[in-house]
């Protein structure tokens, strides 16, 4: 399929304090679009002007949630090049997802080369300063205007562009953690292990909760005994207990982690033994007291490594690592966004050159 681009007249501003870019707040001046029939399939790919979707009232996005997105990024190196992340992985888990939804999958090789085409052309946007990135989110909708619950027969796909600083105001300062026992985010046999907007939602009623009580994110439970710890609103997350480096597994409830991967290939090569089981959250508060728990830190294509420094459950506050950001969780983050950036070696294959 052809990529036509349609001439842009005039472009925005780009910003000039990269220190004040945020997280998700500003966009290119671009966007990839691409739209699906039945029995058609997908077709009017193109690159153009950033802007405003027309939408029909009742389109089945807007009342049945068939939608999923993903979150990647694009880093400029010292050198000037500009590289991805993994993207493959991306778009590889953007197919699981819409097979999940019931959506039509795209063709990996087409999508990977419009996103690179895409960025490229964006290039200019891509910021220089350390610790920034462009964030690349894509996106599927369902679009028959209809009012009945079954999958559409028509979708969009389209990608835009954010410039972005550091997820958290407190770059990789600790982070509290409310854990709710109150709320879920998924159930088994749910779509917890799809990227789909109707996830998130079920997910801000906690968050709100957790920001009101002064937290910067909140830790979901299991659906079932309200026990096991599953993952942190926008992250996966890791803990250090007994020397050991220990995460919820993959059993469809939370999502499968690009960056969740990266790390645990980096965790084993750096000596230490994984155990993908559900911890609970009474391992959580004892081990945090008795020495057992010394680390935790989420893992997410925003934040990148973000280092945990207290635990709160109903009335009972445990702090880590007094205030200071872990041993190997700083280590890992180094690593990591070192590979990414281009100051170490990439000895897996992870990095592409747009």
């Amino acid at each position: 399929m052809h990529i036509h681009i349609v001439p842009l007249s005039a472009g925005k501003p780009k910003i000039a304090d990269e220190s004040a870019l945020g997280f998700g707040k500003h966009f290119t001046d671009r966007m990839f679009i691409m739209e699906y029939t039945a029995g058609k399939g997908w077709h009017s790919a193109r690159i153009q002007p950033y802007g405003p979707l027309a939408l029909d009232p009742a389109c089945a996005v807007l009342h049945y949630a068939q939608e999923i997105f993903e979150g990647l990024k694009a880093f400029r190196r010292p050198d000037g090049k500009i590289v991805l992340f993994r993207p493959s992985d991306n778009v590889h888990r953007f197919n699981r997802s819409a097979t999940r939804m019931s959506m039509p999958v795209v063709d990996e090789a087409f999508f990977l080369k419009a996103i690179k085409e895409l960025v490229q052309i964006e290039a200019d946007w891509v910021p220089k300063s350390d610790g920034t990135a462009l964030y690349i989110r894509p996106t599927m909708i369902a679009t028959d205007p209809y009012l009945g619950v079954h999958p559409s027969a028509t979708y969009l796909c389209y990608v835009i562009l954010s410039p972005v600083g550091a997820y958290y105001k407190g770059g990789l300062a600790p982070v509290k953690i409310w854990i709710s026992d109150e709320y879920v985010r998924v159930a088994p046999g749910g779509t917890g292990e799809a990227k789909t907007g109707g996830n998130y939602a079920a997910s801000l009623k906690g968050s709100m909760v957790a920001e009101e009580r002064g937290f910067d994110q909140v830790l979901w439970l299991d659906a079932v005994e309200r026990k096991y710890v599953e993952e942190v609103g926008s992250m996966n997350i890791c803990f250090v207990y007994d020397g050991k480096v220990v995460t919820s597994p993959l059993k469809g409830t939370i999502l499968d982690g690009i960056t969740r991967r990266s790390i645990l290939t980096l965790v084993k090569e750096m000596g230490y033994t994984i155990e993908e089981r559900a911890l609970s959250v009474d391992e959580i508060m004892d081990g945090a007291q008795n020495g057992r728990l010394t680390e935790a830190f989420g893992t997410g294509t925003a934040a990148v490594v973000s280092s945990v420094g207290q635990f709160t459950f109903r009335d009972r506050t445990v702090a880590l690592g007094h205030g200071q950001t872990g041993e190997l969780t700083l280590k890992l983050y180094q690593t990591l966004t070192g590979i990414q950036y281009g100051r170490l070696p990439d000895t897996h294959g992870w990095i592409d050159f747009v």
